[in-house]
């Protein structure tokens, strides 16, 4: 059975915004991961986990995975607290 993880993923440090955050990704689990000897690395020879599948909303990405009879399992992003204040603020301590 296909397991899957449906999340909205994080911005790049880089960014200030919020804006083009609200993509939902579906990206499958590793299957049976084995750690290369050589190198360390982790690798799979399940080419889903490969596979990133993008949907405008949550319920498109649910109903997908349902569709297709894939277990998923729903991360909701965490709501970001903004501090109102004024530049003043700054020197008044």
């Amino acid at each position: 059975m296909q397991k899957a993880i449906i999340y909205i993923p994080n911005k790049n440090p880089m960014q200030s915004g919020i804006a083009k955050n609200n993509k939902w990704i579906l990206e499958f689990k590793t299957k049976n991961p084995t750690k290369n000897p050589l190198m360390g690395w982790e690798s799979s020879s399940d080419t889903l986990t490969e596979l990133k599948l993008e949907f405008s909303t949550k319920q498109l990405a649910i109903n997908y995975a349902k569709k297709k009879k894939i277990d998923f399992e729903l991360i909701e992003p965490k709501k970001r607290k903004t501090i109102k204040k004024s530049y003043a603020d700054n020197f008044l301590r």
